[in-house]
This record gives C-alpha cells, sequence and structure tokens, in this order.
C-alpha cells in the first residue's frame, strides 16, 4: 500500500489557444507512454499547483493538467466572457486532440469530479475510467447547503461573520447578494466580499488542515477568483438541475471510483452516495475522520492507492487478453 505523494516530476507547458480571447495553459508531465490522465481542479476559479501530479506514479502515468478559463496561469485572468461549463468541456476535449490522445482517466474532486462527469457524459468514448473525490453534482441542494442553509448550523459563529454585513432583504439569496458586491461594486467593496466569502469557504472546507487554512489576505487575485466561482453559482454551473443523475445512463461503462470524507462539510457524502448508487459497478470509500480537502492525508493516501490500482487493473486486463 502506498503511502504520500510520489515525487514531483519534470512537467512541459503548453498554451492551447480556443475560438475566443481564452488561452488555456497546460502543463504534461510523467511518462508520454504511460496511462493518460486529465487532472480537473476544482472551484469553479481554483486552479492546479505542482502537487497535483503527484498523485500519479510518473513511470505508469502520463498526466495533463490544467487551469480552467480565467483561471490561474490560463489568459486573460478572471475573464468571464464565453466562461462556462460547455466551454470548458470543450476545453477538456481540445486538450486530448492536442495530445492525441484516444482515451484518458478523469480524476477530479470537488467542482473538478463535477466537470469530469459533465465530460464524460458528452464524450463517453474518450474516457477510460474515473476516479472522483467529495462529490459535487452542481444541484439546487448542492450550492443551497454551502452558501444558504445546511453548513451555517454547523458554524454558526462563521456563518454570522459571512452574512453579517448584508441587508437581512437579500440574505434569502446570498449568491446574488455576493454576486452584486464582486462584480458591481467598487474596488474596496469587492475586496471586502472577497475576503468574506473565501473565510466562509475556507472554515468550511477545513477539518484536519486548520494550521494552513489561515484567512487570506484580500487581494485582486482573490478577486478574481471569487468572482469566477460566484459567477457560476448565480448561473447554477450552467446545467439543468440534477442534469447529472438524469443523464447517468451516458456515462461510459468505465471504472469508476469514488471517495469521500465522512467529515466534507463543503460537498454533501449523501451526493456522493446516491451517485455510486446511479452507477453500476462503481466503487464508494468512506474515509473517516477526514474532510473535504484535498491535501488532508487520509485523502492523499486513498488517491494515490487508487490510481496505483488503476494500474494494476490494467496490466492485469492486458494481461489477460493476451492469453
Amino acid at each position: 500500500m502506498t503511502t504520500g505523494l510520489y515525487p514531483r516530476s519534470t512537467s512541459i507547458s503548453t498554451v492551447i489557444n480556443t475560438e475566443s480571447v481564452h488561452q488555456i495553459y497546460v502543463e504534461a508531465s510523467g511518462n508520454p507512454h504511460g496511462i493518460p490522465v486529465v487532472f480537473l481542479h476544482g472551484g469553479p476559479g481554483s486552479s492546479c499547483n505542482q502537487n497535483h501530479r503527484r498523485y500519479f506514479n510518473p513511470e505508469h502515468y502520463y498526466i495533463i493538467a490544467f487551469d480552467q478559463r480565467g483561471c490561474g496561469r490560463s489568459t486573460p485572468t478572471g475573464e468571464l466572457c464565453n466562461n462556462t461549463t460547455q466551454d470548458l468541456i470543450h476545453d477538456i476535449e481540445a486538450i486530448r486532440q492536442h495530445f492525441n490522445i484516444t482515451q484518458r482517466l478523469i480524476f477530479g474532486g470537488s467542482w473538478g469530479a463535477c466537470l469530469g462527469l459533465l465530460y464524460a457524459q458528452a464524450f463517453p468514448h474518450r474516457v477510460s475510467g474515473m476516479i472522483l473525490r467529495g462529490c459535487f453534482l452542481g444541484r439546487e441542494q448542492d450550492l443551497f447547503w454551502f452558501a444558504q442553509q445546511g453548513a451555517s448550523a454547523l458554524f454558526p459563529d462563521a456563518w454570522q461573520a459571512f452574512i453579517q454585513d448584508i441587508p437581512e432583504a437579500e440574505q434569502a439569496d446570498l449568491v446574488k447578494a455576493f454576486y452584486q458586491r464582486l462584480h458591481r461594486g467598487d474596488h474596496a467593496s469587492q475586496l471586502k466580499y472577497a475576503g468574506i466569502w473565501s473565510d466562509w469557504s475556507s472554515k468550511v472546507a477545513t477539518h484536519n488542515l486548520s494550521s494552513g487554512a489561515s484567512a487570506r489576505v484580500p487581494d485582486d487575485a482573490l478577486i478574481l477568483k471569487v468572482r469566477i466561482e460566484t459567477h457560476y453559482a448565480l448561473h447554477r454551473y450552467f446545467i439543468d438541475e440534477n442534469q447529472i443523475l438524469n443523464n447517468i445512463d451516458k456515462l461510459p461503462k468505465v471504472p469508476v471510483t469514488i471517495i469521500h470524507g465522512e467529515f466534507d462539510r463543503t460537498c454533501l457524502l449523501s451526493a456522493s452516495q446516491q451517485l455510486s448508487a446511479s452507477i453500476a459497478h462503481s466503487e464508494l470509500i468512506e474515509l473517516a475522520n477526514t474532510g473535504h480537502l484535498i491535501e488532508e492525508k487520509n485523502m492523499i493516501d486513498a488517491l494515490v492507492n487508487s490510481t496505483d490500482r488503476y494500474v494494476e487493473m490494467l496490466q492485469y486486463t492486458a494481461k489477460t487478453a493476451t492469453k
């Protein structure tokens, strides 16, 4: 059983142009002849970092990671025009075509899991398997839990700090209230509310990593990050209500591993349970004493072991086929 992350492998970066103003920053690392895998980061509004490639054995995987539109090193930073879920799905496909890959393992957590599922439903023949963490399904109830009522009962003091500067008349739709302040307010207001949103997000997401989850000092980069997150939330992630579960039959018949921490307060464990129950032969791993974040030790070990087992499964399948 592998424990901990793999050593960091050297990466080669490239930029992929789109049919719009967006340019997508992509990194490839590991073995070009290995199992192709695409890493889908969370958010929306987050980005990839150099540790994300360490969940895969670089001798066996060809690891593709990219920053989604407006995020990280993709440009223009924070751009919201032509920035929808459908645009991101097409970017994932364009990246596959750029690297001339037939099929890939989808590896995503939180929003990345949602995006991976939607891509798999749109391009089922391009997916060889899925490893999903802390699944977010983009439903009204999933957003409501985080930004309206649900997690609020678990963290009452942090919740009061989150809503205290929003007039009571606007508190029935907090996503809209924050969206208006972040997208239409002056710079000082944007800094303030980006910090408030980020502090609430960190409080809900943190379980075993409290020492590393101190409040982020608001800056222009944080404004852009939270603007993307609220852009997607306000538009309900540019998908129909319950779209993933309603189209579960469109997923390819490939191995699916779903991993979820029992103390994940950002994405509901029940979402992963419903998803697993809907996918025949899927595997659901519920991790005790584990929260939402990918950096938690239990989560690291479970994800790395899942990528290792996927290699073993493919090797076994290949040997069986040759007999």
